[in-house]
């Protein structure tokens, strides 16, 4: 029985730990793209977006750019089309560039970071982790991640509360 009650005891408390990381650590949202709507209470309380450069076929526009721009957020780039599992099957440099591409001429730079829809990755696409910081499932257990749309697997009055 004690080493169950020892078990209980060290996993709450890494879930109060994992509870205050989360609070501190900035803020993010996800699916940051003039074709879903995003509430603006999300866009006011997220530190980062991760926007998607062409999600439907449709590219950014420079009213939207310039607004984004705007909220002094920190930018990110989320995938390039934003299709399901879109980096579980095997990208060429091509196809990453055509995102950032698209992404520098919305916000004048190049984005530093970099995470792929449904975080889904294979390890074929490992090279690009040499030309751009590629955020994982780590990143999303230690930040509060927000969608637009609420459209993630975690509720986002959920991921409020945790």
């Amino acid at each position: 029985m004690g080493i169950l009650k020892n078990i209980a005891i060290v996993s709450t408390g890494l879930i109060i730990c994992l509870f205050f990381v989360r609070l501190i650590l900035p803020t993010q949202i996800d699916d940051v793209s003039p074709s879903i709507f995003c509430e603006e209470e999300l866009l006011d309380l997220a530190d980062v977006y991760y926007v998607i450069p062409k999600f439907e076929n449709v590219s950014t526009d420079k009213d939207w750019c310039d607004d984004i721009l705007g909220r002094n957020k920190e930018l990110r780039m989320h995938g390039v089309y934003h299709s399901f599992e879109e980096f579980a099957e095997v990208r060429d440099k091509e196809y990453l560039g055509e995102g950032i591409k698209i992404f520098e001429a919305c916000f004048g730079f190049k984005p530093g970071r970099f995470k792929p829809p449904q975080i889904a990755w294979i390890g074929e696409n490992d090279w690009m982790k040499d030309e751009i910081k590629v955020d994982l499932t780590w990143n999303e257990i230690f930040h509060k991640v927000y969608h637009c749309g609420d459209t993630g697997v975690i509720p986002n009055w959920v991921v409020r509360v945790f």
